[in-house]
């Protein structure tokens, strides 16, 4: 066990590549030159956010797969890539709009079903085929969330949850 994380947790992320203490500044740059850079068909951009910059920078390139049990509901397989989410700019501009305050991607959930972005309160959204869902009010606690498969709260049309 980590002082962040449960033991699992912990060791899913190491499992992925996940050092603790170490940080690639260059990448999260790069990822977030990239995100400001890329124009939706509409001319939308996405926001860039501190905490996506943190988190990039901190497990930007893992890939960690879904857990054997979840404790709640099943385990989530997810990955820390920005790109992977590039084509969201509607979809996070829309629960952007809802819970006032902009989102930026993290990556995807589910091998692609769900698209993972933070706010710039550092709190975690899911936006998959069912809706919009908080996994945490920080990116440790989402990944918690993921790997331990706990339950996330759903995301009223209001913007509360």
């Amino acid at each position: 066990m980590t002082d962040r994380f449960p033991a699992t947790v912990a060791d899913a992320l190491r499992a992925a590549g996940w050092q603790p203490g170490t940080r690639d500044h260059e990448r999260a740059q790069l990822w977030a030159l990239s995100l400001s850079a890329y124009a939706a068909p509409d001319g939308r951009h996405h926001m860039v956010v501190p905490a996506a910059i943190e988190a990039w920078a901190e497990f930007g390139g893992l890939s960690v797969p879904a857990q054997p049990d979840g404790e709640q509901i099943a385990s989530s397989a997810f990955a820390i890539d920005p790109t992977l989410a590039l084509h969201s700019v509607a979809t996070l501009a829309a629960l952007a709009g809802a819970i006032g305050t902009p989102l930026t991607p993290l990556g995807e959930e589910g091998d692609g079903t769900g698209i993972l972005a933070v706010d710039a309160h550092g709190r975690v959204f899911v936006c998959d085929h069912g809706g919009d869902w908080l996994l945490g009010d920080t990116v440790d606690e989402a990944l918690t969330a993921l790997v331990l498969g706990f339950t996330a709260r759903r995301v009223a049309e209001d913007g509360t949850w």
